[in-house]
């Protein structure tokens, strides 16, 4: 089993790189999600996307956990964790949206 302390230091030695590749996934997947709801498709697609990018935000949550740990209170911690939030919270609305309208009828006039 790793051992707590060594991820906080891995988590602190590395955070340019992890917050460089972390910012942009959740973004990205986090679009993804919000797409492919808005072209209806398959409710597994949007689980997969969902699945992902509930992953790289919770994975950023821990990060700025670890440097609260550590007594690193800063903007960029806030930001980060606000980022990683919101991402979690779009990606569960989009979930709840289309569970909702899926079942509705189509909004176009095709008939």
């Amino acid at each position: 089993m790793p051992d707590f302390n060594t991820l906080v230091e891995f988590s602190c030695g590395n955070c340019i790189g992890i917050c460089a590749f972390l910012v942009p996934a959740n973004l990205l997947v986090t679009i993804l999600t919000m797409g492919l709801v808005a072209l209806r498709r398959p409710s597994y697609q949007v689980w997969q996307s969902v699945g992902i990018a509930s992953f790289f935000a919770s994975v950023m949550i821990l990060h700025v956990y670890t440097w609260f740990m550590i007594g690193v209170v800063m903007a960029p911690t806030y930001i980060l964790l606000w980022l990683a939030i919101t991402c979690l919270v779009i990606n569960f609305g989009a979930i709840l949206y289309q569970r909702r309208y899926s079942n509705s009828p189509s909004l176009s006039n095709n008939a």
